[in-house]
C-alpha cells in the first residue's frame, strides 16, 4: 500500500444541515430545487478522507445536483430516525442508497445510538442471557463488542448474527417503501456480495450483507448497481488520501480516490437513463 501521494491535513468537508435535521453532512450545501439525486449512505458515501467522494464525481459526469446525505459510520437506523431526510429524498429525481453494514442498527439483541449508530448503548435481556459470560458494560462501539462475542462464543455468535441479516433486510424494505419513486441500491466495497461472509471472524464490510439478501430488495429498486474496486485501484490504496498522522490507521481501512472514480463511473452510467 502507498503513501507516497497522501496529503497531510484535515479536509474541510464544510459540514451541512438540512431541513430540521441535527445531522452534520458533507458540503457544500445544496438547493434542494428542481431535479436532483440525492444519496443516502455510511463513510464511503460522505467520502471520509477523499478530496473528491463518488457523489462529488456523479454530479459533475451527470450534470446533475447531487445531494450529499452520506454520514459517517451510518447504519439504517439513521436515516429512518430522521423526517427530514426521508422527506428530501421522496423529492429527488433519484435516490442513491449504498448497501451499509448490518452490525450498526437496534435489534433484538442490543441497541444502538439512535444517530451514531456504530456505538453501543446497551445488550437486552436475552442477550445477557444467552451471553453470561460478558460483561457489555464494556463496550462502546457495536464492532468491538460482535468481535468479542465471536471470539468468546463462537459457538452462539451465529444467532446475533442471523438476527442483524434479519432485522437488515426489514429495515431496508421499510426505508425504500417510505422513500418511495426511483431508487438505485450501490454495493461499493472491494468484494462482491458473494463472499461477505466471510469464512471466519466477523467477515468485510458492508458487515454481514451477502447476495441473496440484496436480491430480496430488487422488487423495491430500479437498478442494483455493483461496483467492486479493481486491483489497481486497491494497490493504489491511500494514494490521495486526506488525513492526518492519527487518522491513517483508519484511513487505511478505507477504498481510495480511485475506487471513488471507479464507482462514480458505474454510477453515471446508471443513473443515466433515470434522469432523462
Amino acid at each position: 500500500m502507498s503513501y507516497e501521494k497522501m496529503a497531510d491535513g484535515d479536509l474541510d468537508y464544510e459540514p451541512c444541515r438540512y431541513g430540521t435535521s441535527r445531522l452534520l453532512f458533507r458540503g457544500p450545501k445544496k438547493a434542494l430545487e428542481g431535479d436532483f439525486i440525492a444519496f443516502l449512505g455510511g463513510t464511503e458515501t460522505y467520502g471520509k478522507f477523499i478530496p473528491k467522494p463518488f457523489p462529488q464525481l456523479v454530479e459533475e459526469a451527470a450534470g446533475a445536483t447531487c445531494v450529499n446525505l452520506g454520514f459517517v459510520n451510518a447504519g439504517v437506523d439513521v436515516f429512518m430516525a430522521e423526517p427530514a431526510l426521508l422527506e428530501i429524498a421522496q423529492r429527488a429525481r433519484v435516490t442513491v442508497v449504498q448497501v451499509m453494514g448490518a452490525q450498526n442498527m437496534s435489534n433484538r439483541y442490543y441497541k444502538v445510538h439512535p444517530r451514531r449508530n456504530d456505538r453501543f448503548t446497551g445488550a437486552s435481556n436475552m442477550m445477557r442471557m444467552v451471553f453470561r459470560e460478558i460483561d457489555f458494560s464494556e463496550f462502546h462501539f457495536t464492532r468491538h463488542m460482535l468481535g468479542t462475542v465471536c471470539a468468546r462464543a463462537p459457538d452462539r455468535y451465529g444467532m446475533v448474527r442471523d438476527e442483524l441479516r434479519l432485522a437488515w433486510v426489514a429495515r431496508m424494505k421499510l426505508l425504500l417503501n417510505t422513500i418511495g419513486g426511483k431508487i438505485v441500491l450501490l454495493w461499493f466495497a472491494d468484494h462482491a456480495p458473494d463472499t461477505a461472509l466471510g469464512t471466519s471472524g466477523l467477515g468485510p464490510d458492508p458487515l454481514f450483507v451477502d447476495r441473496f439478501m440484496i436480491e430480496e430488495l430488487r422488487p423495491l429498486v430500479e437498478d442494483i448497481v455493483e461496483v467492486v474496486a479493481s486491483e489497481a485501484a486497491q494497490a493504489r490504496g491511500m494514494d490521495g488520501m486526506s488525513c492526518t498522522q492519527m487518522e491513517r490507521v483508519a484511513a487505511q481501512r478505507m477504498l481510495g480516490p480511485v475506487a471513488h472514480r471507479e464507482a462514480s463511473a458505474t454510477l453515471a452510467r446508471a443513473l443515466r437513463p433515470h434522469l432523462a
